[in-house]
């Protein structure tokens, strides 16, 4: 009698923690080869292996300088697992399939669903065709402009592959800078602090990959359709609110720094300002030096990379969704009100428990690992909590502790990263066991809250 192989049935969270793995260890083994480094020795595995989680994860914490360590063809791995990774793998992958007239089956579809973080399959197809023609347009557009901007500076070669590089870099939220060579190692874009081209263009990108592909969706056909979805109004206002309020307090506490704001003129502190309320939508760009900055700046710009981008766009963080549901949580409770309402829209219980969810994963996790370095890593406190929180948001911003970490560190935040990209719902979802239907309820009890 033969017996019957039972066949391994993978969730779609599964595959997308599997297929980013696989991406990352690509990565990695690429940028290992002699030829991927600009001296031409060979990179230890461990740092190309960081350098490569935090490029597929879209954060831009390095270990290495990305403009002075890497050859021109380790510069092309790294932008592409960034474009790879910032889409995701399935959105390129469906890229192919269009171009082969190839149909997707239903868990390919069901895999997309997932990768987007959608409520349904409903017009998905027709969702990850708007995010590749979006991305691409918008892409194409930043790279003509930084490269005609940095021609005058660098060249009209050179510029272009900056233009490129960064562009692609910016969009996808990653925060990868090319500027080693120009400004000095892990000098970020401080250089331009003052500069209208780069700072806007810059700052249009961050926002335009942070608010998501379904919010991209909804303004491009604002004309004919006249109204926008809840989600996008909830997305729009408030990450427009982060912004403001982040520039704003940026620009007081550091207005008076000569560590960063001081030595720039009007133009410079209100451009520096902005742009440093933006980065930390988890783009990881700088443009003055975060070392610098106040103790009060920097706990405050912790607070902006933990909350970070929008669902299904190419940022982290806990989301500025999950974020608005909790700060309406709070004003139905002191109001007195069963319901939490946004824009006149009465939001339901499962999206309530799954925002506190995420948030208490999420902190407990960034806990977690700030107590582990805070045992192998020989710095301050504040600075081990702001690498920490910065992986997790894959935002990129550092106070200087990336290059100086231990093989402990580096393991533990390449982990981060990875958490963070696929987020920590969708990783318990591929981990813990399937879920089943429960056949009967307990009895309500009561106990005392506060």
């Amino acid at each position: 009698m033969k017996s019957k192989s039972k066949k391994i049935e993978l969730t779609p969270p599964q595959i997308l923690v599997i297929g980013f793995a696989l991406i990352i260890l690509a990565g990695a083994g690429l940028l290992t080869l002699p030829v991927s480094a600009a001296s031409g020795v060979p990179t230890p595995f461990l740092d190309a292996l960081f350098t490569a989680t935090s490029a597929t994860c879209v954060t831009g914490l390095v270990v290495v300088d990305t403009g002075t360590h890497w050859s021109l063809f380790g510069k092309i791995v790294i932008i592409s697992l960034i474009q790879v990774g910032g889409l995701g793998f399935m959105t390129m992958a469906t890229l192919f399939a269009f171009a082969l007239k190839k149909r997707l089956s239903l868990k390919e579809r069901l895999i997309l669903q997932e990768a987007m973080n959608q409520g349904s399959m409903e017009g998905i197809v027709r969702l990850i065709r708007k995010v590749l023609v979006y991305s691409l347009t918008i892409e194409f557009t930043a790279a003509v402009i930084f490269a005609i901007r940095w021609s005058f500076d660098l060249g009209p070669v050179r510029a272009l592959g900056y233009g490129v590089f960064h562009a692609i870099s910016f969009f996808n939220n990653a925060g990868f800078d090319l500027f080693g060579p120009i400004t000095g190692r892990f000098s970020g874009i401080t250089a331009y602090a003052d500069d209208y081209v780069i700072n806007i263009v810059s700052m249009a990108l961050i926002i335009l990959g942070g608010i998501g592909f379904v919010v991209l969706s909804d303004l491009m056909e604002y004309k004919q359709r006249r109204r926008l979805s809840l989600h996008s109004k909830v997305v729009l206002s408030a990450s427009g609110i982060l912004i403001l309020v982040g520039a704003i307090v940026i620009f007081i506490f550091e207005f008076t720094n000569p560590k960063t704001l001081a030595t720039l003129n009007w133009n410079g502190k209100i451009l520096a300002s902005f742009f440093q309320s933006v980065s930390p939508r988890t783009a990881g760009a700088n443009s003055i030096d975060i070392a610098g900055m106040r103790q009060a700046s920097q706990f405050f710009i912790i607070v902006l990379m933990f909350i970070g981008a929008s669902p299904g766009s190419t940022g982290g963080g806990i989301k500025t969704t999950t974020f608005t549901t909790l700060i309406g949580a709070i004003i139905a409770m002191i109001r007195g009100k069963e319901d939490i309402v946004l824009f006149h829209n009465r939001l339901g219980k499962d999206r309530i428990l799954k925002a506190i969810t995420l948030t208490m994963i999420a902190l407990f996790w960034v806990i977690f690992v700030t107590m582990l370095l805070s045992t192998t890593e020989d710095h301050n406190f504040l600075m081990i909590l702001f690498e920490a929180t910065s992986a997790f948001g894959t935002v990129g911003l550092t106070m200087g502790l990336t290059p100086d970490l231990t093989t402990f560190g580096k393991l533990m935040i390449a982990l981060t990263m990875f958490i963070g990209r696929l987020g920590p719902l969708t990783l318990a979802y591929a981990l813990g066991p399937k879920a089943e239907k429960e056949l009967f309820r307990y009895p309500e009890g009561k106990i005392t809250i506060g």
